[in-house]
Parts: structure tokens; sequence; C-alpha cells
């Protein structure tokens, strides 16, 4: 089965610890949704960018965190 994480970056691509404890999803749908209601405070413990990995491929990435505040 795939694990699907998130890897979180500071804006120049260095990891940055999560203000907010990451688990490991079994679907792209649930790490997707996660991410959808704590970005603000990952953003707030100086998460600037998030990766979505599956089984460690990067699937999309970076993502800005602070683009979502915007909109």
């Amino acid at each position: 089965m795939a694990a699907w994480t998130w890897r979180f970056e500071k804006a120049d691509g260095t990891e940055a610890t999560p203000a907010v404890e990451p688990e490991d999803f079994t679907t792209q749908g649930d790490a997707e949704s996660w991410i959808g209601e704590v970005w603000k405070d990952l953003l707030e413990g100086g998460v600037e960018q998030v990766t979505l990995l599956e089984d460690g491929a990067e699937i999309y990435g970076p993502m800005s965190l602070e683009a979502a505040e915007g909109a």
C-alpha cells in the first residue's frame, strides 16, 4: 500500500520542522485534505512550502503555503 507524506520546507527549500505532527496517509485525497486543514498552523510555525510524496517519490511541489493565504 502506498504511503503519502508531505515534506515541509522553508522558502529556500531547506527542511523545516512542522508545528503540526504529520501523518502518513493511505490516499492522495487524505493527504490533501489534511494539508487543507492545517496549512495556517504550518505557516505560522515556519513552514513556507510543502511537497507531496508517494513512497518517497515527489508527486508535486514545492507548493507555497503563502499563496493559499491570499486565496
